[in-house]
């Protein structure tokens, strides 16, 4: 085996734990850093609310229940308010400074992001994030690597077939942003270059990132060989990820063209592949319009081959003006008519330039691309298909929208959440208040692989959405896009107040958040009583490319029951050498899928006066190392894995 593979699996190390000192000191002397009182608490389970106080300490859920008689440095009386975990935008693309205050964002209760959807971004993005981090986060954020940056950086913008070298190189690539601690591969077959892409093409290079158990997000391809049909598009999706062994997520799904009134039959197909083991996902904004530049959708692809310079030399040729004009015409029937488009940087109809002009819808769209790739609104379905698709039990709640100032943008930039919840939850009873937040926590968490975020449970990253559930809606409108939402009172990111009586503080608490091979995509678990166990387990250190023998003895039984609110059991790991314990106080979540498990937790630590979080993954076969199985313990400042015999692992869970 190679080094660095035996390293990734079984390195120890014990990493010096720092904090700032103002806030040690506070935490100390009031034992809470925050407390959120007297709340109703939707934990991300979908199960049912309760009233319950809400106790930060270190970045992280310390205690969820009654805290009459403990002390906190911030002390929120939120009675009459529903506390949440902080919401995930699994489908956005801010790459910008905005990042830094993310008022739009926190004013919707987002606390993280994940960027570089539609499979565009540079290949490096983690050092693009980097860089922001380095100026300073509102709201943390991931990012995907995508398959369109991918494709360009080796194939260029040209329709042309990659040899097996390409191939190689693409793949190369894929794994790389997957090692840098990508959250999945997505993809925008939708557009130029990629769109040129063929179906087995696309497989071959993401199908690199299989063992990485992750999610493929696609913005169909709608072809007019297909009658600019979404359900071709899904389906095209669907395959690729199940050719590829990852989790397919239809983004931004919606039924269009001549799927137009017909989403149930979209999601039977979704159903029906996840019946045959294919787990398949999607997210979805409220609203009947999307937005991009009007010629990225509804130009022909062949007219847009080589960037925008060749573009417009061809709209220069009077014969293929003629059959752009023409084709870009048919490409309308994707959204019904040109009724369907809004320019909103000019605020204009497109019916409206084509009666000032005398001149047919596709004649106006090339006009107006000429001069630039203006924004345009695109309207393209019903109200009973949105609810279908938000009812859909593994459809999660996304924006498709950035951390932005813009008053150009599309206005689920600023309502998306609070739209759902006040729109789709209280005025039309669509969802539940339990399945909504959801749909905005724990089922994208999962989706994408996270393991400490998205539900409140003890030991889980604090964090925290508290909103008014009387009060919380949308204000922005397509001819007034930036307008603020209502209703989310405080937003809590790492155990800081980021937003607090619905103002944004100014606190960068926000991290960069990295995904590792051994965090999978997979379905939510918590309706079934599930259950984990290790007997005598032994950890060793790394020295070479061998591990040392029996350094820790770790044993662990947790179990939590369909429905309950925390697990139950104890965790325990022993120096060998020194004695030093970790021995488990309280139990947050267990997280169970085919042989791989997570729980969270609080435990004592016998070389430290506090306690401290952690959270373990057991991996009952090793995706680096075959037939093996590893456990992974990690605690605020302290992180162990190594193997562990197989036969001596426990992971099951009842079917619900």
């Amino acid at each position: 085996m190679r080094r660095s593979a035996v390293t990734c699996v079984i390195a120890f190390a014990v990493v010096s734990f720092v904090m700032v000192r103002a806030v040690v000191q506070a935490e100390t002397n009031a034992g809470f850093a925050i407390i959120l009182r007297n709340g109703t608490v939707l934990d991300g389970t979908g199960a049912s609310s309760y009233r319950a106080d809400l106790g930060i300490t270190g970045g992280v859920i310390a205690k969820i229940g009654d805290l009459r008689g403990e002390r906190a440095a911030v002390d929120l009386d939120v009675a009459g308010l529903f506390i949440a975990p902080g919401f995930i935008n699994l489908h956005s693309h801010s790459a910008t400074d905005a990042l830094s205050r993310a008022e739009n964002l926190l004013t919707q209760g987002v606390t993280t992001v994940i960027l570089y959807s539609d499979g565009i971004g540079p290949v490096d993005g983690f050092n693009r994030m980097a860089r922001l981090g380095s100026r300073g986060l509102a709201v943390n954020v991931g990012a995907y690597i995508g398959f369109n940056a991918v494709w360009e950086s080796v194939m260029g913008l040209r329709d042309r077939r990659p040899t097996a070298e390409d191939i190689a190189r693409m793949r190369s690539l894929v794994v790389r942003g997957l090692e840098a601690g990508a959250w999945g591969v997505s993809a925008g077959l939708e557009y130029t270059p990629a769109y040129y892409a063929r179906t087995d093409e696309v497989i071959r290079v993401v199908e690199a990132a299989a063992r990485w158990r992750t999610n493929f997000p696609n913005h169909e391809r709608v072809t007019p060989e297909s009658n600019f049909s979404s359900k071709v598009g899904i389906m095209e999706t669907m395959a690729i990820a199940e050719a590829a062994r990852l989790v397919a997520v239809i983004t931004h799904m919606k039924a269009r063209g001549p799927e137009r009134g017909n989403a149930a039959a979209l999601i039977e197909r979704m159903e029906t592949a996840t019946k045959r083991g294919y787990y398949t996902a999607a997210d979805v904004y409220p609203y009947l319009a999307g937005q991009g530049g009007l010629g990225a959708l509804l130009i022909p692809r062949w007219a847009q081959e080589g960037g925008r310079t060749e573009m417009l030399n061809r709209f220069s040729n009077l014969a293929l003006r003629a059959r752009i004009v023409a084709e870009t015409e048919q490409a309308l029937e994707r959204l019904g008519s040109p009724e369907s488009v809004y320019l909103s940087a000019s605020k204009q109809e497109l019916v409206d330039i084509m009666r000032q002009d005398g001149v047919s819808a596709g004649e106006a769209i090339v006009r107006v691309v000429e001069k630039g790739n203006v924004p345009a609104i695109l309207r393209f379905g019903v109200e009973s298909d949105l609810v279908e698709i938000l009812r859909n039990p593994t459809t999660s709640i996304a924006c498709d929208c950035d951390a932005t100032t813009s008053r150009l943008a599309h206005p689920r930039s600023y309502g998306t959440f609070p739209r759902v919840l006040g729109r789709y939850v209280r005025e039309q009873m669509v969802l539940t208040w339990e399945d909504a937040i959801r749909k905005m926590t724990a089922l994208p968490a999962n989706t994408i692989g996270m393991i400490d975020r998205g539900f409140l449970a003890v030991g889980m990253a604090a964090d925290v959405t508290v909103f008014d559930p009387k009060t919380i809606s949308d204000r922005a409108t397509y001819e007034d896009p930036a307008r603020l939402a209502e209703g989310i009172r405080y937003v809590i990111v790492n155990g800081r107040v980021a937003l607090r009586d619905g103002e944004v503080t100014g606190e960068q608490s926000g991290q960069v958040l990295k995904r590792t091979i051994h965090m999978p995509s997979r379905a939510m678990s918590t309706d079934r009583t599930r259950r984990t166990s290790a007997r005598q387990g032994t950890l060793g250190a790394v020295s070479g490319q061998e591990a040392s023998a029996a350094d820790y003895q770790v044993e662990f039984d947790v179990r939590q029951k369909a429905g309950a609110r925390k697990a139950e059991g104890s965790l325990r790991v022993i120096d060998l050498r020194s004695k030093t314990m970790i021995q488990s106080t309280d139990l947050g979540l267990l997280q169970t899928v085919d042989r791989w498990a997570t729980f969270t937790g609080r435990a004592r630590f016998s070389f430290s006066p506090e306690e401290k979080a952690f959270t373990v993954i057991v991996e009952q076969s090793d995706p680096l190392v075959p037939n093996r199985a590893t456990v992974n313990v990690s605690a605020e400042g302290f992180s162990l894995r190594g193997f562990v015999d197989p036969l001596k692992v426990e992971i099951s869970a009842s079917v619900p």
